[in-house]
């Protein structure tokens, strides 16, 4: 009795090692697992969001860089902005008319109405010729001044500026033409833009508005009298304003120069067929 009691005694202990032996590891798994959860509450980064820029206008331009059609990307370009060059250039045309008819006025001595007198005043201002000239003066320099732009090299200008419609400034703010300006807040910010540089890129409300102030910078800014002058000329001899001859006096319109302008004339060139085609 006292040795089948030894015997099972020693029994129930080395059964019970063994059950230990075997569950003790897998306990230990356990623990190692509820530890592996603990980098669940560790903050999860936030990822930045990018913020897309709005158009500056209400105008519902056509997605140009969508038209693979090289072709039909030019056809719809230039359809999209030669109505408003030719209505600019309408409007420029009918103040030269009348410059030249107060000329002829002058000329004959004939007196001029408070209304022309203020007429004078208003395109004096707008097309910055010097107060000190005489009337007659003042109004052989606003011909010059005032005189239309040929829609063909306004259109190649446009499409040169713009990458054909589709760069940041023709889609957000309607410049077509790289145009500048210099109170803050009046465009868009380049972003390429110098140190210390507080110029933008000017933005319009609509494409009319956009063309005018290009053909008002190619009428009035100083770095433009080249053109003017060549332009002056053609009238003077009674020649049609070739927009390849008038090219040579954008000289200064980029930093590119001359290339600049030999691009422009292969552009008129190679692009003639689109500019009358509706």
């Amino acid at each position: 009795m006292t040795k089948f009691t030894t015997l099972h005694f020693l029994g129930l202990i080395f059964f019970t090692l063994f059950a230990v032996g075997l569950i003790a590891p897998f306990t230990f798994l356990q623990v190692q697992e509820t530890e592996i959860l603990v980098p669940e509450t560790l903050p999860v980064p936030k990822q930045a969001i990018k913020k897309i820029e709005q158009p500056l206008h209400d105008v519902k331009l056509p997605n140009f860089a969508k038209i693979k059609d090289v072709k039909e990307k030019k056809r719809r370009f230039f359809a999209f902005i030669k109505p408003a060059v030719l209505a600019e250039n309408e409007k420029i045309l009918a103040s030269r008319v009348e410059i030249e008819r107060l000329i002829e006025q002058l000329s004959l001595e004939q007196p001029l109405t408070e209304e022309e007198h203020a007429l004078i005043a208003s395109l004096v201002k707008k097309y910055k010729v010097s107060k000190k000239f005489s009337l007659l003066k003042q109004l052989y320099e606003l011909q010059l001044k005032v005189d239309i732009i040929p829609p063909a090299l306004v259109l190649v200008q446009a499409a040169n500026e713009s990458a054909w419609g589709t760069s940041r400034f023709a889609r957000m703010g309607l410049n077509f033409f790289g145009v500048w300006c210099y109170r803050k807040g009046c465009g868009m910010v380049p972003s390429g833009r110098n140190t210390g540089a507080k110029h933008e890129v000017a933005a319009y409300k609509s494409v009319s508005a956009g063309i005018a102030r290009y053909l008002h910078n190619i009428n009035t800014h100083h770095a433009y009298r080249v053109f003017r002058a060549i332009r002056g000329q053609l009238r003077e001899q009674n020649q049609p304003l070739r927009p390849e001859i008038l090219a040579t006096g954008l000289t200064a319109y980029s930093e590119r120069g001359t290339d600049y302008v030999l691009e422009l004339t292969d552009m008129i060139r190679h692009n003639r067929r689109y500019f009358t085609a509706n």
